[in-house]
């Protein structure tokens, strides 16, 4: 039997990411001491491959747990403490672990809004949050089914 497939962006996969996130020991470990609020990922419309809007997923995140993560507008997820935007492209990079967080912002191919050196410090937790996106049985929306 095949894993289910949760389309990236959907609430599905959202709901499965925050799942993987708070069965991450790794993340609970290396987060801790994270009291420095929500973090946000947004990704602008690509409505060649069906995501007709800017979206946005909203994580909130709190000394190791993720008490909750949902899909959100821009405007919405523009309000966290953290925000991270890229196109679809790199936040698909990122997930299948071929481009890392830190590097993507380095690379200004990720835009980070908040404090950079907190974003430094917690590099752990960042990894983390990658993994356990790669956790997330994922299909991505500009490849063939």
């Amino acid at each position: 039997m095949t894993a289910v497939l949760h389309a990236f962006p959907s609430a599905e996969w959202v709901a499965a990411y925050e799942a993987a996130i708070n069965a991450s020991d790794d993340y609970r470990s290396a987060s801790t001491e994270w009291t420095h609020g929500s973090v946000a990922l947004v990704m602008p419309a690509q409505p060649a491959i069906g995501v007709p809007d800017d979206v946005g997923i909203w994580l909130d995140l709190d000394r190791g747990v993720c008490r909750a993560a949902k899909l959100v507008a821009r405007e919405d997820a523009q309000q966290a403490p953290f925000v991270l935007t890229a196109e679809y492209r790199f936040w698909k990079q990122i997930i299948k672990k071929e481009l890392g967080p830190i590097a993507g912002i380095m690379q200004r191919k990720v835009a980070l809004h908040g404090s950079l050196p907190i974003v430094v410090r917690f590099i752990k937790s960042a990894e983390a949050l990658v993994d356990a996106a790669t956790r997330v049985p994922t299909r991505f929306l500009d490849e063939a089914t």
